[in-house]
């Protein structure tokens, strides 16, 4: 997806709803990067990804999942956020619906961030570290990778000197989480 700036803004214009007519941005350093609208086989990977976890998590009480457009703060000043495509929060960190439904934005790291990563964001290396930077900085455990055109999940765990490679996942296989554990599904599902 591209990227476009638009304009640079402070944490108070933020607070105050700023910017008003962009749900799919992030903030880096008070700029906001417009993403362009995702294409339709990534809404069908993340409506079904978010399903299968949801339905997952949910059955265990282990907390809740919600999916991007939903701001994760990384730093105030100046302004920095991102909007994972989907997030796990467990229920001990504050991830109930109760919670959740009374937050505007997310201001402690999810326990996984989920990005679906496109063809041309494979391509476009710098962002994606800028962004894999930004959550082992705020202390994400896990992030999971979703590949489209291989149509494979790759899990990063989080140690203090960066991210360690869990595992690349392929059609057959169930996904290994160090956060969640073995997920009941396989990896085809979420590309059917």
């Amino acid at each position: 997806m591209a990227e476009v700036a638009q304009k640079v803004i402070t944490w108070e214009e933020y607070l105050q709803g700023e910017p008003k007519d962009l749900e799919f941005y992030e903030i880096e350093d008070g700029e906001v990067i417009v993403v362009g609208a995702p294409s339709g086989e990534h809404q069908w990977v993340s409506k079904v990804l978010t399903r299968l976890l949801d339905d997952f998590v949910t059955a265990k009480q282990l907390g809740v999942v919600l999916q991007a457009p939903f701001d994760i703060v990384v730093q105030r000043e100046p302004v920095r956020t991102r909007q994972p495509d989907l997030f796990f929060l467990s229920k001990e960190r504050g991830g109930t619906p109760e919670q959740i439904r009374k937050l505007k934005r997310l201001e402690i790291p999810p326990d996984i961030a989920i990005e679906i990563v496109s063809p041309s964001e494979e391509e476009e290396t710098e962002r994606l570290e800028r962004k894999l930077n930004d959550y082992h900085r705020i202390g994400v455990s896990e992030v999971w990778l979703v590949h489209l055109e291989e149509r494979a999940i790759e899990v990063l765990v989080r140690y203090d000197e960066g991210w360690r490679w869990q595992g690349l996942f392929f059609r057959k296989d169930k996904v290994r989480s160090t956060v969640l554990g073995e997920l009941p599904f396989i990896v085809g599902q979420v590309f059917e």
